[in-house]
């Protein structure tokens, strides 16, 4: 079978294709063969070797897969052949607070991922997936649905009739508008495109800003709340972003940081966080508990996630390339046939 690799600081370009031997499935372990793989904007900064990983040896990218479970090894007792599942971003942590132990290793960085034609993983390390959902829906749930899920609802979760921000239209955001709306949120968006915009108001948003030509967004989100501000920011920009998040943000309501698109260390006022009773949160992808979480809501609100284009196996650099031009809207995903 093939995969990919790639050396972590080498542009996306630089993937290289090449065989794997297939390997039996040890004790506990299920051979999966995938089927989709979906890309983050991580993999973008490994590959651009603004991530921190081990050592610079080539590795198989990717956290984000779904495939059928074709070979299962001695004592598995929760999948069998012919079910489908997908990947858990951080293999030791299945419920709880995150540790270091629990997240010691995440694939396609620490370890190696998923963009592979087939790959082995403990039958702890993958979980269902709903029925409903096409292969390239299902590989979208790892990383970026699950991020949204803990954004939103797994600590200090939000309730029906909030309003949260969301910025840009990428993986997260699109996936925290389409899991807010189902749960009966009030949801700003931001972008700087006034068709993604438009896209997202026929997905539910209620209000949406154009960051560019609004660049003091955080003045028309106090305006559109009647100057309360919101319950939650999902921040993904970081760097030029989160002081205006901030301001974005109700008296004791709060920002979860997932991810900083921007780049990291932007400024923000200590005491826009004291004088507001504000809090930032941090949030790490999150565990497999939570990823079944998503799943059954997902499942019981029929939720389809949205891919914005499919890529073949031979395409993957294309793939890469398309999300690091921001054209997309959702998901990018590799059909792995």
């Amino acid at each position: 079978m093939q995969a990919y690799r790639i050396r972590p600081g080498k542009p996306a370009a630089g993937l290289e294709r090449f065989d794997v031997a297939t390997i039996a499935p040890g004790e506990r372990e299920v051979r999966v063969r995938m089927r989709a793989v979906s890309l983050n904007y991580r993999d973008l900064m490994i590959a651009q070797g603004h991530f921190p990983v081990p050592g610079d040896a080539p590795l198989i990218p990717a956290s984000d897969g779904a495939g059928e479970v074709i070979a299962v090894g001695a004592g598995v007792s929760r999948f069998k052949p012919g079910d489908r599942v997908a990947t858990a971003f951080f293999p030791l942590w299945l419920e709880g607070e995150p540790t270091a132990a629990r997240t010691a290793g995440a694939l396609g960085g620490s370890l190696d991922g998923v963009l592979a034609q087939e790959a082995n993983f403990h039958e702890d390390a993958v979980f269902a997936v709903p029925g409903h959902l096409h292969d390239h829906e299902a590989a979208t749930l790892t990383c970026a649905g699950v991020t949204a899920w803990n954004a939103l609802f797994a600590q200090d979760g939000l309730k029906p009739g909030d309003t949260v921000l969301l910025q840009g239209t990428g993986g997260v955001s699109i996936w925290a508008l389409q899991l807010a709306k189902a749960a009966g949120l009030r949801v700003i968006i931001t972008s700087s495109s006034d068709e993604k915009l438009a896209r997202a108001r026929s997905l539910g948003a209620d209000a949406t800003i154009n960051y560019r030509t609004t660049p003091e967004w955080q003045e028309e989100v106090l305006r559109v709340t009647c100057g309360a501000g919101v319950d939650r920011v999902v921040e993904v920009g970081g760097q030029g972003t989160l002081k205006r998040a901030v301001a974005s943000t109700r008296i004791g309501g709060s920002v979860a940081i997932v991810g900083g698109v921007s780049g990291f260390g932007g400024e923000y006022e200590p005491f826009a966080l004291i004088g507001g009773a504000r809090r930032l949160t941090g949030v790490l992808v999150g565990s497999r508990a939570m990823a079944e979480d998503l799943s059954r809501f997902i499942a019981a609100n029929r939720i389809h996630p949205v891919v914005d284009r499919v890529f073949e196996f031979g395409q993957a650099a294309d793939a890469y390339a398309h999300l690091e031009s921001g054209a997309h809207f959702g998901k990018v995903v590799i059909d792995m046939a």
